[in-house]
């Protein structure tokens, strides 16, 4: 019981992120957002390290792969998936989010010389038709031609995304744990986005309203600190596979949330195509038999 508990407030907490990151949008530069964002996230993940006697220093050599991997999931990914999110309704940004399961598979050939079965490059054509599907659905909330630039950086976020756990697994080899990596590589990439920030002149003030501090609290606290912690305790009790699917049901929970608060409206066609979707990072992920993996990194 206690592994289904652990596994439900996962989808949950990370399905509902994509409509969160939704409530920030306009208030503040995206930059301020995600500066402000990882601000309080490195306080309440430092200080619980510190009060754990977990904080621990890296080697020397482990700096560079830290620093890339802060470029590649804590500034580049995320930089560019709120700026989706000004054009794509968050529920669309979380399924297009969910093709980072078959990229991985792609990385780890690329990288690791990991050859991917005939189960994962069958997934990655299903997400590929689903995601065609999708663009060429014709609603009101959804997509347009207008909002390609969105799917252009989704998809950009995606890769980031992916490449950064391939830096992930790269960091495993030396003697960091996981917790102090992220905590270190989410200081490097608060230092990032607040530099660009900075380039583009914007004021580090946070808008003072109800939406914008609700949004910035719950991706602070539950998004980035509660939901990582408790995907570390699943990984821990069923392993990173099967705890892996929580990154196929969460973007369900958002395409609901989406279609509840920002009127999103799904034809047939569009339908299939997040079935198809679905299906692809489904069939990427189940395994004929288990297969030991890293612990990677989730996006929320």
């Amino acid at each position: 019981m206690t592994n289904v508990l652990l596994f439900i407030a996962v989808v949950v907490v990370w399905g509902l992120t994509w409509f969160a990151m939704h409530l920030q949008l306009g208030a503040a530069p995206v930059e301020v957002a995600i500066f402000w964002r990882f601000v309080l996230s490195l306080v309440l993940l430092g200080g619980w390290l510190c009060l754990s006697g977990r904080l621990r220093r890296p080697a020397a050599e482990c700096v560079p792969w830290l620093i890339a991997m802060g470029m590649c999931l804590f500034s580049g990914n995320y930089l560019v998936l709120y700026r989706s999110a000004a054009y794509l309704a968050s529920g669309m940004v979380s399924v297009i989010f969910s093709l980072a399961s078959v990229l991985n598979a792609l990385n780890l050939w690329l990288f690791f010389r990991q050859r991917p079965d005939a189960r994962i490059i069958g997934g990655g054509l299903l997400g590929v038709m689903g995601v065609a599907l999708l663009l060429g659905g014709d609603h009101g909330g959804g997509l347009h031609a207008g909002s390609l630039p969105g799917v252009g950086l989704a998809l950009a976020g995606t890769l980031f995304f992916s490449l950064g756990n391939m830096v992930t697994r790269r960091i495993g080899r030396f003697d960091l744990d996981l917790p102090n990596a992220v905590f270190y590589a989410m200081g490097v990439g608060t230092v990032i986005v607040g530099a660009v920030a900075l380039a583009h002149g914007y004021s580090f003030a946070a808008p003072l309203t109800a939406a914008w501090l609700g949004g910035l609290a719950y991706l602070s606290v539950f998004g980035s600190v509660i939901g990582f912690l408790t995907y570390l305790s699943l990984v821990h009790r069923i392993g990173a596979d099967r705890a892996g699917y929580t990154t196929i049901l969460s973007p369900v929970l958002a395409l609901a949330v989406s279609c509840v608060f920002e009127g999103t409206q799904w034809t047939a066609v569009m339908l299939i195509g997040l079935l198809l979707v679905m299906a692809g990072n489904v069939l990427a992920f189940v395994r004929r038999r288990p297969v030991p993996v890293p612990v990677e990194v989730e996006q929320a």
